[in-house]
């Protein structure tokens, strides 16, 4: 098999610094040896103007079989035959990708000691493959490079010249040219000839998952066809596909928050058992069983108070039946102590958790009993399509009908999220970074634009009752403001105001007589459908808060 990579240059900028960057002296014609045979890199031509550097790839059959143990299309051939008479030796393949990857590591991983400079720029490349196998025709070749800024020519190759009536081979000439990065266009071709090929010649281990991510890096998060990709170069092992689309939708919104994404992923506190029950509130971080206030007297002495976490998801529940929502998103949802009350209650017919971290969501999948995969459909190349169950935006998990998980940063607008009864953003507005508030305000109110939002968050006011919480210190480490009373209301009010919606405010918790609840409602509802009450949470009075009396 055989491969050549050609550019172009000037007096200032020789195209025999290609030699530089593979690390391979023009003058010279080396031999390596491989697994599977011996590969050789030589120089056709090399002159200031214009520099190729050809791999040719010798496969050794009887390597192949005897390395493959039966993995892969070069292991496991249809009769005995053809574990010696194949194409293997002539047709671009995962053994040309890994001979890529032996002998040209260094331009791969972006280095270059001689001229640290070269690595970084970008080169007028010409890539021509002779023979590679490519199933899905063309069509796909074009497909899958043309979005990383190939201009793509992909001819198919006949079977047989002289009898033009049986058709083309599932192989095709492709010549490949454009300006990027040396690296980077080593790595398109590494991820991209297995795939084409759809095959590999070894056994696909968990740690392919790392070397897709590594070489996909920087382009494979937004690539158009990444499912179909990554199912293939991972041989369509579910379980490693999907763990491939989680960790590439989180490096997509991490780019897109501009942070790590490990920043992202901080739901779940690992010093924190996964079996978190309502003793503490894994929403806030706060005691879950809140002091009574002075003049609460409901609970009795000896009684465990009722833990706050559970108030505030009767008090949502509520809500949300007061607004007669039958379809309903959970945005922030965690680790699913929501989800699993809303599963409760037959009158919610679909029910939608929506989070950026993939931990909290395979959390909240364990728990509710949906981590088991859903059958694939034969020949799909993308897994979990049109399946319930978990959805990065590229994957799902089985589940009841009624319940899917959605990976996804709510401070983007989400056609997945249009059209609902119901929203409930539950302990979620005070870990938002304050300046990203409006695109949150937009995202939901004027992008997804439920019938109605349920908004919770903790009263600052209310702090003072917490006798393990130092003064000054909010109720949570990522908690990036609390609100007071009037802070919430003011901010309510505006969002009403702005959207269209009438909003009411209701306690939670037991009512201290001069600082509130220690939690705060809100319920919006689109003005046409609104209701003409509320609770107000200063007060405890049943109050009519409408977006004409906010503007008054």
């Amino acid at each position: 098999m055989f491969l050549t990579i050609t550019t172009t240059g000037t007096a200032e900028r020789p195209a025999t610094d290609l030699g530089f960057l593979l690390h391979k002296h023009p003058d010279k014609a080396q031999r390596f040896s491989t697994s599977y045979g011996t590969a050789h890199v030589l120089y056709p031509e090399a002159t200031a103007e214009r520099c190729t550097a050809a791999l040719l790839l010798e496969v050794d059959p009887v390597a192949l079989v005897r390395r493959g143990r039966g993995k892969g299309r070069g292991g496991a051939p249809d009769s005995a035959l053809a574990q010696y008479v194949n194409d293997r030796p002539y047709a671009a393949s995962s053994l040309l990708a890994v001979a890529l990857s032996a002998v040209f590591s260094s331009a791969l991983r972006g280095q270059c000691k001689a001229r640290p400079e070269l690595p970084e720029r970008a080169l007028p490349l010409r890539i021509e493959v002779p023979a590679l196998p490519a199933r899905g025709g063309a069509a796909l070749v074009e497909r899958l490079f043309a979005p990383l800024g190939w201009a793509v020519t992909a001819e198919p190759v006949a079977l047989d010249e002289e009898f033009p009536r049986w058709g083309d081979s599932r192989y095709v000439r492709l010549v490949l040219e454009g300006e990027p990065r040396l690296a980077d266009a080593l790595r398109h071709l590494y991820v991209l000839l297995p795939v084409l090929d759809d095959a590999k010649h070894y056994w696909v281990a968990p740690d392919e998952v790392d070397k897709l991510l590594r070489s996909g890096e920087g382009w494979l998060e937004r690539h158009p066809e990444q499912r179909l990709i990554t199912n293939r170069y991972l041989a369509r092992r579910w379980s490693l596909t999907r763990s491939a689309l989680e960790r590439l939708e989180l490096a997509r919104l991490a780019e897109a928050d501009d942070t790590e994404a490990e920043e992202i992923d901080n739901a779940i506190d690992d010093a924190l058992d996964s079996a978190i029950d309502d003793a503490v509130d894994s929403a806030t971080g706060e005691p879950a069983a809140e002091p009574p206030a002075e003049d609460d007297g409901e609970e009795g002495s000896g009684q465990r108070p009722v833990p706050l976490a559970v108030r505030r998801r009767e008090a949502i529940l509520d809500a949300l039946r007061g607004a007669g929502a039958a379809r309903v998103l959970d945005l922030g949802c965690g680790q699913g102590q929501l989800l699993g009350a809303l599963l409760k209650e037959a009158r919610f017919t679909e029910i939608v958790g929506v989070d950026v971290s993939m931990r909290a969501l395979n959390e909240a999948a364990r728990r509710l009993r949906l981590d088991r995969p859903g059958p694939e459909r034969p020949g799909q190349d993308r897994p979990g399509q049109d399946r319930p169950g978990l959805d990065t935006g590229s994957v799902e998990r089985q589940s009841s009908a009624r319940l899917r998980l959605i990976q996804g940063a709510l401070t983007y607008t989400d056609s997945r999220l249009a059209g609902y009864d119901a929203a409930v953003l539950s302990e979620v507005i005070e870990h938002v970074d304050p300046p990203r508030l409006p695109a949150l305000e937009h995202a939901v109110f004027g992008a997804a634009r439920p019938k109605a939002v349920v908004v919770t968050t903790p009263n600052v006011e209310y702090n003072v009752r917490w006798e393990t919480l130092p003064a000054g210190r909010m109720r949570h480490g990522d908690h990036r403001f609390e609100w007071t009373r009037e802070e919430f209301r003011a901010w309510a009010e505006q969002v009403a105001e702005r959207h269209g919606y009438a909003v009411e405010f209701r306690p939670v918790g037991p009512q201290d007589p001069e600082l509130g609840p220690p939690t705060q409602l809100a319920l919006f509802r689109m003005a046409a459908e609104g209701g003409d009450h509320g609770t107000d949470s200063r007060s405890g009075d049943r109050t009519a808060t409408t977006t004409k009396e906010a503007a008054a």
